[in-house]
């Protein structure tokens, strides 16, 4: 097929690829403006651009997408399809409608659960057991067109916002490249989504990663997952921030009498640390003092010490 690619981040990368492997004929890599990263503010590729260029592939970045000149510009490749992979902007009418099989997006979930952004970190924060991935005829709404194929993926133990995305990122890759040999044969479906089972995840947050000691256990230890590695989760230990990277939790065998207040140290000592949670303890595994490097609880503490009853601030 004669394809527009339009994706950005290092999410999109496995697609493009994927689909260049099966033998579609790639016409034009829409991707976001390079952005300024780092101290020296130096402009950075987006990773799909990086892709692109080592393939000899055209590369366009628009600023606004619905643009009349944009929309002009996209209408003179004639391709059969645009594949849409977390490009980062919404498509006007007139380039949904453009190409001979419309539009097809690859979103990582199993929708209609987990519309919008970042569903890969909240399928892990919520604790869910099984996602996945689903390519879909777009429309003018926001993941709300017709499902064409899906794929669930399991989560592993431990599983963090990191190992998912790549595991989906490759299954994405696989789905989209069936997805367009079915389009191309004529045998693709096309299942209206049910909208009433719908629900919609928000942008991931630096501030999102403060621990509310408050919350039960494992809801801390899903959040530090999810976050991992952005932006990943924190709290303030003598008035430094201390991030935590790995963590499990404690729920049976935990007495309640004397209970302590949620964030208070209940044990620091032979590498074991624990902390009380709204709901059983947190055991912190693998930290991060600011302004040091990361590294488990065990040789935490032996360059810093601390007792029982000391509180995260």
């Amino acid at each position: 097929m004669r394809v527009i690619f339009m994706g950005t981040p290092d999410f999109s990368v496995g697609v493009l690829e994927r689909l260049l492997q099966a033998g579609h004929e790639i016409l034009l890599v829409v991707t976001q403006p390079d952005k300024p990263k780092g101290r020296g503010k130096s402009m950075q590729f987006p990773p799909v651009k990086e892709a692109a260029l080592a393939h000899g592939l055209e590369v366009y970045q628009p600023k606004r997408i619905r643009e009349p000149e944009c929309v002009g510009y996209l209408r003179g490749f004639g391709a059969d399809i645009a594949v849409v992979v977390a490009f980062g902007q919404i498509l006007p009418k007139e380039i949904l409608e453009m190409p001979k099989f419309g539009c097809v997006n690859v979103h990582a979930s199993l929708l209609p659960k987990y519309r919008g952004a970042s569903p890969i970190q909240w399928a892990v924060i919520n604790g869910e057991e099984v996602t996945g991935v689903t390519t879909m005829r777009m429309d003018e709404g926001v993941d709300t067109g017709d499902i064409i194929l899906q794929q669930e993926v399991r989560l592993q133990e431990g599983e963090t916002g990191g190992s998912l995305f790549g595991r989906l990122s490759q299954a994405g890759a696989e789905l989209c490249a069936k997805t367009l040999e079915a389009i191309g044969q004529g045998t693709a479906s096309y299942t209206p989504q049910d909208h009433g089972k719908a629900t919609h995840t928000s942008m991931i947050k630096k501030q999102m990663g403060r621990l509310d000691w408050s919350k039960p256990a494992k809801e801390l230890e899903c959040l530090i997952r999810g976050l991992d590695p952005w932006p990943s989760a924190y709290t303030f230990l003598q008035g430094k921030a201390l991030k935590i990277w790995k963590a499990s939790c404690q729920e049976e065998g935990v007495p309640q009498l004397g209970r302590k207040e949620p964030g208070t140290i209940v044990e620091a000592g032979k590498g074991i640390w624990k902390v009380q949670a709204g709901q059983g303890l947190l055991v912190l595994e693998e930290v991060q003092l600011e302004g040091k490097k990361r590294m488990a609880a065990q040789e935490f503490l032996r360059g810093f010490p601390l007792e029982a009853g000391q509180k995260f601030e």
